[in-house]
């Protein structure tokens, strides 16, 4: 538990649910919330049920936690409750009249055509794009293991509920579906597809455009994760190998050259790694600002040095050696205090203030998850240094450079929507002067620029709190302040490199896998708008904050499931492709219709398996009295897998899963990224927004994945075109902009 309790004075009552439900109330306890969770039939004792409950007042019954809650004196009050409409519709007839909002997180929004579908984590996967990217060309795609869309689905309904009780205007009911949450992976590609004809495809284990290499590879004595993008980056990265003449080889001059060879260019890089060991490579990756991660299996991430000196892991329960990870925040209390926002028509953040000095995916997110909450976001980037999602890198200011071609990109677009552009050069003193303006008339300012940037800009977090002490400063270091990772330069690859997870997913004979060509950023960004909404919450009683988020533990977090059981287990996890430990059979079988469509589904009971075998026609499956157990299906996986495998081979993947789900199967087409666009449950419950915007005319970008009282909050504007707003900010805050003459 964070030591100052930042969210004390908020109950909670957490009533129903699996674990999306289960770690949204997780993060409340921990950060001070009291939280009372009625146990009922989900009052799993087992590791990870106890690291979900850290910190809870476990009950007997939703009757006993309402109780609880109804004697509580906290200013703020919740009920937390899902996942299943049945579920939802128990707990609000419980709650009835007593005038407490109710936080209802369901798989899909009720308002589409799969409200009343069945789904687990690997059909999350499969439905929103994740999956049909990873794995061999071939296929089959492949399932992530875990429950890592429910964590990102809670953390996504924490915000959503505590941004409600923040503000004066509480809503009566906050929707949060964990489908729509799980989107922020793939959202991006989902607009450009539209807007480009892009279609997602395979490109191999480990193979993601438009980054090569993007791999994870043994060295001497364990693994390293590499990236290198940027051609600076490869030249580095072949000097530190020996291999100097392949930077000058016109083959390997970019990264899509390097991705259409990608098996020589892993073949060289693999046979050099292999000679020295991981320290090596990681120190020589530090010095020459090559992302290059230690690549660590779960179990011994609690035990190394930078990790354990961080105090990234804990015990799950005490007196026992099993270790969970600990909250990815870093809260200082140190500053003015400011009363709590009190929210108005834009949403519970308005009257908020944000200066986002951040690029690229993680920041952006962030902080346009606070200006869809009614916070005015200031993005601040220059013509001189644009945000790199841009798409564009070295573009000339002058000298005829098309500045136009910065205004295409969808991806930007997509994390910028609902702020105001301010045109800043921070090289200039003059816009360095108004920058520090800017924080001084600033509730939260964020940044994940790299290591030592803002302290050279003198924008530090010293700097913010010397220019507003009431500030909340949220900085976003890879690896945390501190410790012999702190320097290390990374992307979202490398996060993902560094946590754990390749090590859990994909099969046995596969190297280490990631999962996203740069999993780690939109989970960090979700996390870093978490740690500004408990930083506006606490500042009324705490005073201003110094926050310190670090994106590795924010995987941590996502990863939990697989960390723990291998840790407690000290033996690897169980690599097996799309099984699970958990479900039998989980299984992705290709279809009928096309060369590359598939069926995924996961049986999570005994009573969906009897379901699955009548749906296929296999009563005979059902009547096996060896096959009525987890265990027995799971003994007998391979025969069960290709009666499904014949089957689905007659069908469409999408009729197929509609016949399925019709008989109570969780089961669903794996749908690439292309086809989030027009998926007909993202279209009836109005996730895409059109927007109009200077250079492209309309375009598409995805809503808030959560509703206050039924409504989503609005998307007022499109991102800013470059220095869009800046003459208007600047005359909001008073500043007059010195020119320099001609």
């Amino acid at each position: 538990m964070i030591g100052e309790q930042p969210l004390a004075g908020i109950a909670i009552a957490e009533i129903g649910g699996e674990v999306a439900t289960r770690y949204c109330a997780r993060l409340f306890a921990q950060l001070g919330a009291e939280v009372w969770r009625a146990a009922g039939e989900d009052g799993s004792s087992d590791l990870y049920g106890a690291w979900l409950d850290q910190d809870k007042r476990v009950v007997a019954t939703p009757e006993a936690a309402l109780a609880a809650l109804d004697a509580s004196a906290a200013g703020r009050k919740l009920v937390i409750c899902g996942q299943t409409p049945a579920r939802i519709a128990a707990a609000e007839a419980l709650v009835g009249a007593r005038g407490v909002p109710v936080l209802a997180i369901s798989w899909f929004d009720p308002r589409g055509p799969y409200a009343e579908w069945r789904a687990n984590d690997p059909i999350i996967q499969a439905m929103c794009g994740l999956s049909f990217s990873f794995g061999p060309v071939d296929g089959p795609p492949t399932l992530p293991q875990g429950c890592e869309t429910q964590i990102v689905a809670g953390v996504t309904a924490f915000n959503a509920g505590l941004a409600a009780l923040i503000s004066e205007r509480i809503p009566r009911r906050i929707e949060s579906s964990i489908f729509e949450a799980a989107l922020c992976f793939t959202e991006p590609g989902a607009v450009g597809a539209v807007a480009f004809g892009w279609e997602a495809r395979r490109l191999g284990v480990n193979r993601y455009s438009p980054t090569c290499p993007n791999n994870i590879y043994r060295t001497a004595d364990g693994h390293v994760g590499v990236t290198a993008l940027t051609y600076p980056q490869w030249s580095a990265l072949t000097g530190l190998i020996g291999r100097p003449e392949l930077a000058s080889d016109p083959r390997f001059i970019s990264s899509l050259h390097r991705l259409a060879i990608a098996d020589e260019v892993d073949a060289i890089l693999a046979a050099e790694l292999a000679r020295q060991p991981t320290a090596h490579w990681v120190a020589g990756g530090d010095r020459l600002h090559v992302p290059i991660t230690p690549a660590t299996p779960p179990r011994e991430l609690p035990s190394y040095p930078h990790w354990q000196g961080r105090g990234s892991f804990a015990p799950v329960r005490a007196g026992e050696a099993a270790q969970g990870p600990t909250l990815p925040f870093r809260f200082t209390f140190e500053g003015e205090t400011r009363p709590r926002p009190r929210g108005g028509p834009a949403g519970p953040l308005e009257g908020v203030r944000v200066a986002d000095f951040s690029m690229g995916w993680a920041g952006p997110l962030g902080a346009r998850y606070l200006a869809d909450l009614g916070a005015d976001v200031l993005k601040v980037e220059s013509s001189a240094k644009p945000d790199w999602w841009r798409g564009i890198d070295g573009v000339p200011v002058g000298g005829g450079g098309d500045l136009s071609l910065l205004e295409q990109p969808r991806n930007f677009m997509c994390v910028n929507r609902n702020k105001r552009g301010l045109d800043l050069d921070l090289s200039d003193p003059a816009d360095l002067a108004i920058a520090r303006r800017v924080v001084a008339a600033s509730d939260v300012v964020i940044d994940n620029q790299g290591p030592g940037v803002m302290e050279k800009l003198g924008l530090a977090a010293p700097d913010q709190r010397r220019l507003n002490p009431a500030v909340i400063s949220i900085a976003m270091p890879p690896f945390g302040r501190g410790g012999p990772l702190s320097g290390l330069r990374a992307y979202g690859s490398t996060v993902e490199q560094a946590s754990g997870m390749p090590f859990v997913n994909g099969r046995a004979e596969w190297p280490p896998t990631q999962q996203h060509v740069a999993y780690g950023d939109p989970v960090a960004g979700l996390y870093a708008a978490a740690a500004a909404l408990v930083g506006l919450y606490g500042r009324e009683r705490l005073g201003g904050a110094d926050i310190e988020l670090c994106q590795v533990e924010c995987l941590f977090q996502v990863g939990s499931a697989g960390l723990i059981a291998e840790h407690a287990a000290q033996a690897p996890y169980p690599r097996s492709g799309n099984r699970r430990p958990e479900m039998a059979p989980s299984c992705v079988v290709a279809g009928a219709g096309g060369p590359d469509v598939w069926l995924a589904l996961a049986i999570d009971s005994d009573a969906a398996w009897r379901a699955l075998a009548a749906a296929i026609g296999r009563p005979d499956l059902a009547d096996d009295p060896a096959l009525a157990s987890l265990a027995g299906r799971k003994a007998r996986e391979d025969e069960i897998e290709a009666a499904i495998a014949a089957w689905a081979a007659a069908h469409d993947p999408r009729t197929a899963a509609e016949q399925l789900q019709a008989a109570g199967v969780a089961a669903s087409a794996v749908i690439p990224t292309h086809e989030l666009f027009p998926d007909p449950h993202l279209q009836d419950c109005g996730y895409w927004a059109l927007q109009f915007r200077a250079y492209i005319d309309d375009h598409f970008t995805p809503e808030a994945p959560f509703r206050y009282d039924g409504a989503r909050p609005p998307v007022v504007r499109p991102a800013p075109t470059i220095g869009e707003h800046t003459e208007e900010v600047l005359a909001e805050l008073g500043i007059v902009r010195e020119r320099a003459e001609a």
